[in-house]
């Protein structure tokens, strides 16, 4: 119960924190510069051909691709009548997660897993990525497919997607060097 209430006081006060921090970046940073995209809708051919050249043995029925990377196994599911996509990792089996894990998965989501997430379904802890399919671009594809390899390969330790972290250390070009080479493979399509 202890927990429970923690946990209501914490979400009672997280809008304030959140519209105070926002406040503040506004006065003290400059807003970031709108990209512009040349990059038609993303279709499910176009999705199949970004998969095939990140590997050439992946598999598809037309809206589900199955493909490996690093040894880690994805499969994308898409829904183009909801216009989404959700590509997803297989970790471990959730059911016997100790609370100190489930905490540390919820902590990442919230300041390193970035794009990707880590999820629970059907009893099992996936990594995923979700977005909408449609305004997908192909590096945003190809960065959240990492990131979402990437929880699973540091599950257990820095828990991270790799693409950003907060503070120093040796662990961030090295989890880089796994995305840099899928948007390297990209770069033809």
């Amino acid at each position: 119960m202890k927990r429970v209430k923690q946990l209501a006081a914490t979400l009672i006060l997280l809008p304030a924190l959140a519209m105070a921090q926002s406040t503040e970046d506004t006065q003290t940073q400059p807003a970031p510069p709108q990209a512009e995209t040349s990059e038609a809708p993303m279709t499910l051919q176009r999705l199949g051909e970004i998969v095939t050249a990140l590997d050439p043995d992946s598999k598809t029925n037309g809206f589900q691709f199955q493909l490996t990377i690093e040894d880690v196994p994805i499969l994308i599911i898409t829904d183009f009548r909801a216009d989404r996509m959700r590509a997803m990792v297989p970790i471990r089996a959730a059911t016997d997660m100790t609370d100190e894990e489930l905490m540390r998965v919820m902590q990442a989501n919230f300041d390193t897993a970035l794009d990707a997430r880590y999820a629970v379904a059907q009893g099992r802890l996936w990594g995923v990525f979700i977005h909408p399919l449609s305004p997908l671009e192909k590096d945003q594809l190809i960065s959240g497919l990492g990131q979402a390899v990437n929880l699973a390969k540091t599950y257990g330790g820095l828990y991270t997607g790799g693409a950003m972290s907060f503070g120093g250390g040796d662990s961030v070009p090295l989890q880089r060097q796994l995305i840099d080479r899928l948007l390297k493979r990209g770069e033809e399509i």
